[in-house]
């Protein structure tokens, strides 16, 4: 299996940003204000918050979503064994399809981790 590039995912999620502020800027602006008001602390936290977009990230099998989560998860003070079991939560709602989707929440932990 040919290795999985966390950071060029990442990279073209904001390239797609780009454009589509281009594009469609008020649409996106409100995506963006929403998706901010969202993860803003609150009854939960910021890291919280981001297991459980790790864990829908995996349980949609989103190759964009799930390394920009777990790097937000790790940012955010998350541990990888944190993240592996947000992972299985979506495992266990999603089956085994979700279970294979932890390869690339392993890749995307190896890879920011070593920054």
């Amino acid at each position: 299996m040919d290795k999985f590039n966390s950071t060029k995912r990442i990279a073209e999620i904001g390239e797609l940003f780009k454009e589509l502020g281009e594009k469609m800027p008020k649409e996106t602006s409100g995506f963006m204000e929403f998706n901010k008001k969202v993860l803003t602390p609150g009854k939960l936290s910021f890291k919280e918050k981001e297991l459980i977009t790790v864990s829908l990230a995996v349980a949609t099998q989103c190759v964009w979503c799930i390394p920009f989560h777990v790097k937000s998860a790790l940012e955010s003070g998350a541990t990888e064994e944190e993240i592996l079991e947000a992972s299985y939560i979506a495992a266990l709602m999603n089956g085994a399809p979700a279970l294979m989707q932890v390869n690339l929440v392993l890749e995307a932990i190896k890879e920011f981790s070593k920054k």
